[in-house]
């Protein structure tokens, strides 16, 4: 098929879009199920049912946009990601893999082109995490990950509960969300790394995501008078903190080729110029596509925040609260993404996601596969997120041709 989106429909679409949530530095704040998420999932539904899609909202939130095929009984293809934001995020994270798949649709129906099953275009509930944790709610959800109660009882630090507020902007629906029969997924997504702009190339051919793991941790100490109480004498939450982020770096310098490790959140008590912290709350994220390699290093900083906490006379508290196994992309789809690209001309790379993504639960339902696209200088989750958007267009072009491929096929492989 030599056909190819729009790409100005793609970009008003795109533009007008993210001037729900908008910010001043050229981002967007749309975390998940807050007021502007809702007005971004109206836009949507809108966009949806203009382009002919018979829409579905599930108990997650998570919104589903049908087109037919000529055989109605044949599984769907699935093609999405997710319009929730990071606070003060960026502008194409998630939105151009959402956004991709309804271009799709308009593509097809341009040019009266049926396909032999479904396509179905998904905007997933909760991806980002940054409200209600975990992340990736709503697909692992659909996966069978997480129970749907469980995810209605999660709050936000304001005690908000995730089924209260998906119910206070009218996305609780009625379909369950559960496991169902799919001919595969594809999602187009920014790389949010450096390596496709270092190689120069317009798409990426996702071979599969790193396995990572998140640890809650705290110390508990003592709080006292910054000056009178003797260096000796202090129980110092912060300097047995300040231990373990030194050791979270030193062991992802030394523990595997790709291992990564982050101290992202600290939250220091009481705070003040003048009083020795008396706890800290913190957070440890360890990543690779090697799962042991994600294992030892877990061990290994679990051991240094009892170390630490021995050192200052402070008590640890750690609790994992998420790990994902490292994810191995199927391999009929990943090659059918790189015969889109062969055929569209695109230079591509293929590569591991260190992201974690809705297609990392999905591979546990189906057939599953994504495309990247550069991120500028490898920023994401910032304001100042770009893509470059004829690299957009590729990407969006690549998803197309994939997802034809897989549509037309006329029946499932036993």
């Amino acid at each position: 098929m030599d056909r190819t989106v729009s790409s100005d429909r793609l970009r008003e679409r795109f533009d007008e879009f993210n001037e729900i949530g908008a910010t001043d530095r050229g981002g967007v704040n749309r975390p998940s199920l807050s007021d502007a998420n809702r007005r971004a999932r109206d836009t949507l539904v809108e966009w949806f049912e203009a382009a002919g899609l018979a829409v579905t909202v599930d108990e997650l939130g998570n919104i589903f946009g049908r087109r037919p095929g000529r055989n109605a009984d044949l599984p769907p293809v699935l093609v999405g990601s997710h319009v929730d934001s990071q606070f003060n995020g960026g502008r194409y994270d998630g939105v151009i893999g959402v956004l991709g798949g309804l271009e799709i649709v308009e593509t097809l129906n341009d040019a009266g082109i049926e396909t032999e099953r479904p396509i179905e275009v998904v905007a997933w509930s909760n991806e980002e995490g940054v409200r209600f944790q975990p992340d990736m709610l709503g697909s692992g959800a659909f996966a069978g990950k997480f129970d749907v109660e469980f995810a209605y009882d999660l709050t936000d630090k304001e005690g908000n509960r995730f089924g209260d507020e998906l119910e206070r902007i009218g996305y609780r629906g009625d379909a369950p969300c559960e496991p169902r029969d799919l001919h595969c997924y594809l999602e187009l997504h920014v790389e949010q790394g450096p390596k496709l702009e270092a190689a120069g190339h317009s798409v990426g051919v996702v071979e599969g995501v790193y396995g990572f793991v998140w640890f809650d941790a705290a110390f508990e100490g003592a709080a006292d008078h910054a000056g009178p109480t003797p260096m000796h004498q202090r129980h110092d939450a912060l300097v047995a903190t300040s231990d373990v982020v030194e050791a979270v770096r030193r062991i992802a310098g030394t523990g595997g080729e790709d291992l990564v490790g982050t101290v992202g959140s600290v939250d220091v008590s009481p705070n003040a110029i003048n009083v020795i912290p008396e706890r800290v709350d913190f957070t440890v994220d360890l990543r690779s596509y090697d799962d042991d390699v994600v294992d030892q290093a877990a061990e290994k900083v679990q051991r240094e925040i009892a170390h630490a906490a021995g050192r200052e006379g402070v008590d640890p508290e750690c609790e994992e609260v998420m790990r994902i196994e490292s994810q191995s992309f199927d391999d009929d789809l990943v090659e059918t993404v790189a015969d889109a690209a062969d055929d569209l001309g695109a230079a591509y790379t293929r590569l591991v996601s260190g992201a974690g993504h809705d297609a990392s639960y999905l591979n546990r339902v189906c057939p599953t596969a994504m495309v990247f696209v550069p991120s500028v200088d490898g920023v994401s989750h910032t304001e100042g997120e770009f893509t470059e958007w004829e690299d957009v267009v590729a990407g969006t072009n690549v998803l197309l041709h994939a997802v034809l491929a897989q549509a037309s096929e006329a029946a499932d492989v036993e």
